[in-house]
């Protein structure tokens, strides 16, 4: 998706359309999220600090990140995809692998395919993607970067040398600062010198990271596009405009945070057993807490309990924190016949089951902020 939460606020806010919108955290200590291509002309760019886009781009529409709304979106773009191939890969919100190998015959050529797709998610959303069509996931993402806003680029397989040669090697995934810095002292600039570089002498400077630039290099990705990953946690995290200095602040904060959690969990219909308390004070030294309940929850009073226990364990209160965040892992699906007696307390575990799922659907229909505990009002 081209420039997708800006995207979404111009569609729902049609007078931000073709205007400098930058959407993100608070503006002291807040990072851009997205950009629109408008403030990126000024040199916004996602995960720069919000104050450096309000210095670049002074007179830019500085947004708060609404993601229950690029959520919601993203579920409709999604359905589009899985309606030409059941081969989804998802890589972001915004962003998926798609394996059209076999679906020739039903929709035509993977360039007709990927032209189809992107008249109907504008058709549907009213939004812009950019494809790329490639014998590989590797060079399709490439490809897919190469023509923004509303691009489509085809490399054929007999071309994949060609077009991959002359890119500069900042363009491969994995290479960083300071991967290039290493690169750039081998001579190394392009696709083209990495591709003529002997195996060993990469491999010697760089390991098997090396060796596997080297190949991709070559235009050599065997990776199948993989419907399903396991996700190892849940969780989510704030960082504050102003330090939080006392203990009610940290804990009305980690409530919020377990309501996010919670929904979200109950969303992907799984349930986790670890919570984890992760607390980064003003000084950037961080700290993780962590407990193992008796039985996997969604629940976000069960997670708020767990994870206020965990506060005691840290500084809170007598040191200035600019980060709280929590998490749960050791994922599992709900027992069949066990989902609503996990604490052996039948009667308060289905009413607490019920609230929940009529408060999903709440969230769902108004948007996340609709409904939430009164601690979390403003003046409560």
């Amino acid at each position: 998706m081209d420039a997708f939460y800006p995207a979404v606020e111009a569609r729902d806010c049609p007078e931000l359309k073709g205007k400098p919108v930058i959407v993100g955290g608070g503006r002291e200590r807040g990072v851009v999220s997205s950009a629109s291509y408008e403030a990126r002309r000024f040199g916004v760019h996602s995960a720069q600090p919000m104050a450096a886009a309000m210095r670049l781009c002074p007179h830019g529409i500085f947004l708060p990140v609404r993601m229950w709304r690029y959520k919601e979106v993203s579920r409709q773009v999604f359905e589009i995809f899985h309606c030409f191939t059941p081969l989804v890969e998802p890589l972001s919100i915004d962003e998926a692998f798609l394996d059209v190998t076999g679906v020739e015959r039903l929709e035509g050529q993977p360039r007709e395919i990927a032209l189809k797709i992107k008249k109907r998610v504008l058709e549907k959303t009213g939004l812009t993607v950019s494809a790329g069509v490639a014998p590989s996931k590797f060079v399709a993402k490439i490809a897919s970067d190469m023509d923004k806003p509303d691009g489509l680029v085809v490399v054929d397989s007999h071309k994949v040398r060609e077009f991959l040669d002359p890119l500069p090697i900042q363009k491969m995934w994995g290479v960083g600062k300071a991967t290039c810095k290493v690169l750039e002292q081998l001579g190394v600039r392009t696709f083209q010198d990495l591709r003529q570089m002997p195996v060993g002498s990469l491999e010697r400077t760089l390991g098997k990271h090396g060796a596997a630039m080297h190949r991709l290099a070559m235009g050599i990705d065997d990776r199948p596009v993989e419907t399903e990953h396991e996700a190892k946690s849940i969780g989510h995290e704030e960082t504050f405009d102003k330090d939080i200095l006392d203990e009610e602040t940290a804990r009305r904060e980690i409530l919020g945070l377990c309501v996010r959690v919670a929904r979200r969990m109950r969303r992907e219909g799984i349930r986790g057993e670890t919570v984890t308390l992760k607390i980064k004070y003003a000084d950037f030294n961080q700290i993780t807490r962590a407990v193992t309940l008796p039985e996997p929850v969604d629940d976000s009073s069960e997670i708020y309990t767990a994870a206020c226990r965990l506060l005691q364990k840290t500084g809170v209160g007598a040191r200035p924190v600019r980060l709280i965040g929590v998490s749960l892992s050791r994922l599992s699906l709900p027992e069949q016949g066990t989902q609503l007696h996990l604490f052996g307390e039948g009667k308060k575990s289905l009413k607490r089951h019920e609230l929940n799922t009529a408060l999903d659907a709440i969230s769902e229909k108004f948007g996340e902020n609709s409904i939430r505990p009164a601690t979390l009002i403003s003046g409560t």
